[in-house]
């Protein structure tokens, strides 16, 4: 593969930058900093969404202004990921840690100290897009400091953290409005993220390697960024989620699926273009796509699976706080159990994906489906309140299903990537992810409040056909599982 590429000899200038070094004996304490860091960020997507209807009161507007709250801050997030990896991998993941988490911290003050609407979503834009700077430097700095079985168990924890981060979210978020009560008590799942981000910007500082293993000796043509790509790829992904996050308009905003169908064509011919000239590296290596095994599989079943996934918990934390009365705090232990099954079987994950390998996100999106098909159920035969206690044991095996999609995938899928292009991909990974939690997260409210609509309010009726098309995204990553599970089997008998 490594034959095929024209700028032979300046590609060919980055190999000697990353002699084989005795292992960093901090690596581990490092990386804990780091999933710290990412677990806050990623924290920021879920745990807002038990405070929706405060922030709705508080402030004094509609279900679908306070969903940018939430959707915002995904779209952020998912236009930051890719070109935040690439700089990561040009000028040193160390320091685009520090500038893209003391932003955070930054702005998380901001969030929490925002006097309208008008200004809460524009700090949560911002705060998602130095979040969405945070998670390729996680990925990155993985593939400079672990090596063979490390590394794997590296990536492990670092799955573990996005699915647990995601999972927990409206628990924390629930516990943080009870213990802050008063109509402004959401300010503090904002607050609550700047003496945590101090306190690991201090470990960081002590503990992230100082020396710049993935830039220190790359030549200018490294380092060289791929603007118009950039822009093609943002415009793009903007275009894609403008019309689902502005639900009620999407009759008039529909044609910008076909702009956005235009310029995400046009980034992969550029993208095509540039890695054939050599004169910079692409934005994102179409060879991450064409010819790292598993690559294009596991981004795309990444896609699909957050849109159903990410999706839920706004559903049902408006289902439980509008529909049935619950408080903040329990619509968060509504689906505690879901958090307890991912916790338990993600942990686990590392172990059984030694021994089963994609077949392990095989199984745990089954147990999703069966799980969320059982949730839809009992939330809509039973809308009273005992519809929490039903839906605790389908969201438990949910949650055990969940625990071995995501930490597996992210595994599997950035295992064969080459280092130089460690930051750029686990970027575009995460990329998938955040675009599918965005959308998921439109597309599902829009429909729960579309259907509370056409049926005059029958909140059960709504909850379940939200949830119907939730399970529907999670059968497709299956599917994609299972094409990809059987390319992986052939891989392996060529191989042997």
């Amino acid at each position: 593969m490594t034959s095929a590429r024209r700028p032979a000899p300046r590609r060919a200038e980055t190999r000697p930058a990353a002699p084989e070094q005795a292992p960093d004996p901090r690596r581990w304490r490092a990386l804990w900093v780091t999933l710290a860091a990412g677990f806050m960020s990623l924290l920021d997507v879920s745990i807002v969404t038990v405070a929706l209807p405060s922030m709705e009161a508080s402030l004094g507007t509609t279900p679908s202004g306070v969903q940018w709250v939430v959707s915002g801050y995904a779209l952020a997030f998912g236009l930051a990921l890719v070109p935040a990896g690439r700089l990561g991998d040009a000028w040193g993941r160390r320091r685009m840690f520090f500038v893209s988490l003391t932003g955070f911290v930054v702005t998380s003050a901001l969030c929490g100290a925002a006097p309208t609407l008008e200004l809460l979503v524009l700090a949560r834009l911002v705060q998602g897009f130095t979040a969405g700077m945070i998670g390729p430097q996680n990925s990155g700095l993985i593939q400079d400091l672990f090596r063979g079985a490390e590394r794997g168990r590296a990536f492990g924890m670092f799955g573990a953290t996005v699915g647990l981060s995601t999972a927990v979210g409206p628990v924390l978020g629930g516990v943080i409005l009870a213990l802050a009560g008063g109509p402004d008590g959401w300010r503090w799942v904002f607050y609550v993220n700047v003496p945590v981000g101090l306190v690991t910007l201090a470990l960081a500082y002590r503990l992230l390697p100082r020396r710049r293993t993935d830039a220190a000796h790359a030549p200018k043509f490294a380092r060289r960024l791929d603007l118009v790509g950039t822009a093609l790829l943002g415009a793009g992904v903007l275009a894609v989620l403008l019309p689902m996050l502005e639900y009620d308009r999407f009759g008039r905003l529909w044609w910008l699926l076909l702009v956005a169908a235009a310029l995400l064509a046009g980034f992969a011919l550029w993208e095509v273009r540039v890695a054939r000239r050599g004169v910079r590296p692409p934005l994102l290596d179409p060879r991450l796509l064409t010819s790292t095994p598993g690559y294009a599989t596991g981004t795309a079943l990444s896609l699909t699976y957050f849109i159903g996934f990410s999706g839920l918990w706004i559903v049902l934390a408006m289902f439980f706080q509008g529909g049935l009365g619950y408080t903040p705090l329990q619509s968060g232990l509504a689906v505690t159990s879901f958090a307890v099954g991912s916790a338990f079987s993600a942990g686990a994950s590392g172990r059984l994906l030694a021994r089963f390998g994609r077949r392990l996100t095989v199984y745990g999106l089954v147990a999703v489906v069966v799980g969320l098909a059982g949730t839809a159920a009992a939330v809509g035969i039973h809308t009273g309140p005992a519809a929490g206690w039903l839906a605790a044991g389908p969201l438990l095996l949910a949650g055990i299903g969940g625990g071995v999609v995501i930490s597996p995938n992210i595994t599997l899928t950035l295992s064969e990537v080459p280092v130089r292009m460690a930051g750029a991909a686990g970027g575009a990974l995460q990329t998938g992810g955040r675009i599918g939690a965005a959308i998921g997260t439109a597309l599902l409210a829009g429909v729960y409040y579309g259907t509370l609509e056409a049926t005059g309010r029958d909140q059960g009726v709504a909850v379940v056909a939200a949830m119907l098309v939730a399970i529907l995204f999670v059968l497709v990553a299956l599917v994609i599982a299972i094409v990809e599970t059987r390319q992986a089997d052939a891989r392996a008998r060529l191989t042997t």
